[in-house]
């Protein structure tokens, strides 16, 4: 069984005990906090679909916090002039929230 979710203006494709990164939550602060996230778009089963227009009423996945305040893969950000001697390298890692995919509950 898997589930779409839609989080911080991104769609995830999840399964029960898969683990995934999204944009902060702010009612995350704490390692093993319980996040339900309402706005499932989809859900399967091996033999049957439910898509829903916009989402699928009643229907949520229930996951964990893991890390409350993961970072991801630096990025470096390299800015450049010719011919005036400017140059500026600078990094920035973005912060997600980790959360383990505990319970789909399919709703009505």
């Amino acid at each position: 069984m898997y589930a779409v979710v839609q989080t911080g203006g991104q769609q995830h494709k999840v399964a029960v005990g898969q683990t995934i990164l999204v944009n902060l939550i702010d009612g995350a602060s704490e390692t093993g906090a319980t996040v339900e996230l309402d706005q499932v778009l989809a859900i399967g089963h091996d033999d049957a679909t439910v898509i829903g227009r916009p989402t699928v009423p009643g229907a949520k996945v229930v996951t964990e916090v893991v890390d409350p305040d993961a970072k991801g893969k630096k990025l470096i950000i390299f800015k450049y002039k010719s011919k005036t001697r400017y140059r500026r390298k600078t990094g920035h890692r973005q912060h997600y929230t980790q959360l383990v995919v505990k319970e789909i509950v399919a709703g009505e």
